[in-house]
């Protein structure tokens, strides 16, 4: 049973994309579980779903332009209505298998596949009224072992139809209930049938962390101080899904989203949300098309990093990333400095500076042994770089390139 992490580690971003029948109501969504909906209120959106402007080759193009290296999609969220033709509902949308679209999508422009399946499901009649259920304070017996038997049919038809899938995305369990969805032999099902797979929240069987709209200050490690794989999921605005209400993050806290989560050695799994009709709204458009410029000319400081050695701790407003493949050190500047940065620990150690979207030269002093003291001149072991009056034209949090060579 091996997991591939190796293109998780090394790509650091991805898009999710949360998109289905609840995004006709333009609010959130856990819509029918907010405004306790019953079956019949909610079938209005699922009568008249009509993605007629679905454009995944656009989704993708926009994803990979951005940087991004995988996607993972909605197949089937709380409210149990389908996007993929499983053959154990009706309950899907009928005329075309909206799954195969973005997952021929997004693998024609050379990213690694996610699948989002949810455990609840808010439509089967054998799956209990929970807390979270619509229906929930309505009392009702059910039977749950045909709904587990449904789920593991239709992540069996989701990992044996769908060519190769790299990542599966479960969501909305509770703490101790592995033995409820039978996880053991989930887990085993998923293994078998695609060599390699990662496989995110399923309690007891997850191969990484997912912390949600939150980034560890530190990053993630286990019990022995071995930094953990995670991912943090963040959103463009309030909401998951399409909304009409909107607080947009700005392209600068989205950068600088995704470098944090780089330098505490994480992904960023960062969440668009289409129209009902299947389209971007422009300011979803903007923001990807803004993170593609920067990643443009900074995707070395990004791809194939992690948090730098903790010998080289970050001066304040910056954060480093780190290839320790060809020892590049990535000094991110959230603010610019005047004139000159003090970098610890580094004297000695550097080769060579440049800034990395122009590669020009930062020239440097350093400190190596102590034993010169003054207003100019570095703290003991410190590297000091000379930076221009302005930070550069045009480029949004800068990065320095330092070569740790020497």
């Amino acid at each position: 049973m091996t997991k591939n992490y190796q293109w998780f580690d090394t790509g650091r971003f991805g898009m999710f994309i949360h998109w289905g029948v609840y995004s006709m109501g333009a609010k959130y969504t856990w819509i029918k579980s907010i405004e306790k909906m019953t079956d019949e209120d909610y079938d209005r959106y699922v009568k008249h779903f009509e993605p007629d402007l679905f454009e995944p080759e656009k989704w993708a193009k926009l994803a990979k332009n951005a940087g991004m290296k995988y996607v993972v999609f909605t197949a089937k969220h709380h409210d149990g209505f389908c996007l993929f033709d499983s053959k154990l509902t009706d309950y899907k949308y009928q005329e075309k298998d909206l799954l195969k679209g973005v997952i021929d999508a997004f693998r024609n422009e050379g990213l690694k596949i996610g699948v989002y399946y949810s455990l609840p499901d808010w439509h089967h009649p054998n799956y209990p009224h929970d807390a979270r259920h619509p229906q929930r304070g309505i009392g009702k017996e059910c039977d749950f072992l045909p709904y587990r038997a449904y789920l593991h049919g239709q992540v069996r038809e989701i990992l044996s139809n769908y060519g190769k899938i790299d990542l599966l995305w479960f969501d909305g369990s509770y703490p101790d209930t592995a033995h409820i969805w039978d996880m053991d032999n989930l887990e085993k099902l998923c293994r078998e049938l695609q060599e390699g797979i990662l496989i995110s929240r399923l309690p007891g069987h997850d191969d990484f962390d997912t912390p949600e709209q939150n980034i560890p200050q530190q990053g993630l490690f286990d019990k022995n101080g071995n930094p953990k794989h995670w991912e943090g999921c963040q959103v463009l605005h309030g909401e998951w899904c399409y909304t009409r209400e909107k607080q947009w993050k700005t392209p600068a806290e989205l950068l600088q989203m995704l470098i944090r989560h780089t330098s505490r050695g994480g992904n960023l799994l960062l969440n668009i949300g289409p129209t009902s009709r299947g389209a971007l709204d422009e300011h979803t458009e903007s923001l990807l098309e803004s993170l593609g410029k920067w990643m443009k000319w900074h995707k070395k400081a990004i791809h194939n990093c992690c948090g730098a050695p903790a010998e080289f701790p970050e001066p304040e407003f910056c954060r480093y990333t780190w290839n320790p493949e060809k020892k590049r050190l990535y000094l991110h500047l959230f603010s610019w400095p005047d004139r000159r940065i003090d970098l610890p620990n580094l004297a000695g150690k550097v080769s060579y500076a440049q800034m990395l979207h122009d590669g020009s030269e930062i020239r440097f002093t350093e400190n190596l042994y102590g034993n010169v003291n003054g207003p100019n001149v570095p703290a003991d072991g410190a590297l000091r770089l000379a930076l221009p009056v302005t930070s550069p034209e045009n480029c949004p949090l800068p990065v320095i390139e330092l070569f740790l060579d020497k």
